[in-house]
């Protein structure tokens, strides 16, 4: 059952348009994740589904009640849709210690004490910050503070969760920390999470969908992990989540060279009739051996030592492509090359692209 049900959104700024005809559903009980470049309208989308923002046209539903809709004056406030809400710079008050902070929301509704009291420091203790409760949040570190916008979004035990980028202003360690956490929160409590990020290893790893949203403000693909990151609909999907290679090959005959030599590639060929095409895959679908053996001509351009990984840059032909191969592997298997050197590459796997659309991406 759909939780959310945004159909033909549009909203402009003045001259500038951010969403048009915008559509999206979001099932009870999933972590639906909008993935995007900054800037292209995944903040003003969440701000309109809370109710921050009011839509030129369409309809936002929320549960199954219409909550905006600008052609029959519908505009639930923010506060009545159910919801609770992160953002990225956490929106703790300073004057207020950790309780006070969380139990903001119940004492809004009027809660009586003793079950605010309960209700909070049940919500505290669930983000982990039992015995932090009388704090300011000037006492606390970046990532509790982010815990304290956490719970204070969850005790009012909403149905819905909206995170507006809540982990980029973290550090590394922090942020893999806490995307676990989140994640942990919404299978436990069985709420709906919409996570908004520009960060594709976290919608990787907590979302049960996602989309992803170009910079013009349109949704090119909408899918599992696993979809998104083997099967993208487009040049821009798969650019967009990863380190990409992509060699552009020339059909002459049967054949489709490699870069601007004579090498065929080493794969199936693509279908359909475009006489360009270019082959995507990740460096991890690289397979790279000293010369000699099968497979494509290249020259190593550039060696260089990650510590656990050994990334390399090699031409085949003129067309660059990146791989990377873990230190010990390297090692044992006689796979250290330095710059200059001659190998040849193989691949685990390749995707076909149009040559003509995966340039109009390159060029933006």
């Amino acid at each position: 059952m759909d939780i959310i049900q945004v159909e033909d959104i549009a909203k402009s700024y003045g001259k500038h348009r951010v969403h048009e005809e915008l559509s999206l559903s979001i099932q009870q009980g999933e972590c639906f994740t909008l993935l995007g470049p900054s800037g292209c309208g995944k903040t003003v989308l969440l701000r309109l589904i809370a109710g921050f923002e009011i839509p030129d046209a369409g309809k936002i539903s929320i549960g199954g009640t219409v909550v905006s809709d600008p052609s029959a004056g519908v505009n639930i406030s923010p506060d009545s849709r159910g919801l609770g809400v992160v953002f990225q710079d956490y929106a703790v008050w300073p004057h207020m210690t950790v309780f006070d902070n969380v139990a903001y929301p119940l004492k809004l509704i009027k809660m009586p004490r003793k079950d605010l009291t309960e209700r909070v420091m049940e919500t505290v203790s669930m983000v982990g910050m039992g015995g932090l409760e009388k704090r300011l949040p000037s006492e606390l570190s970046g990532g509790q503070q982010q815990r304290v916008a956490l719970a204070r979004a969850l005790v009012a035990k909403p149905s819905l969760m909206l995170l507006d980028e809540p982990l980029t202003n973290l550090d590394a360690n922090l942020r893999e920390e806490m995307r676990f956490e989140i994640k942990e929160l919404q299978r436990k409590l069985n709420i709906t999470v919409f996570y908004v990020t520009h960060d594709q290893e976290i919608a990787l790893a907590i979302s049960d969908r996602l989309a992803i949203m170009d910079e013009t403000g349109h949704i090119r693909q909408t899918g599992n992990p696993w979809e998104i990151f083997e099967q993208p609909a487009d040049p821009f999907v798969f650019n967009f989540m990863g380190i990409a290679n992509f060699i552009s090959v020339r059909r002459v005959g049967e054949d489709y060279l490699v870069g601007n030599g004579a090498q065929p590639m080493p794969w199936e060929k693509p279908e359909g009739d475009a006489s360009e095409w270019a082959a995507g895959f990740r460096p991890s679908d690289v397979r790279i051996a000293p010369a000699g053996g099968a497979g494509l001509r290249g020259v190593v351009k550039r060696a260089s030592f990650l510590g656990a990984m050994m990334d390399y840059l090699i031409d085949v032909d003129g067309a660059s492509l990146r791989t990377s191969i873990e230190t010990h592997e390297a090692l044992t298997e006689r796979l250290m090359f330095k710059e200059g050197e001659a190998c040849v590459v193989n691949f685990r796997n390749l995707l076909w692209f149009d040559a003509r659309s995966l340039a109009e991406v390159l060029k933006r």
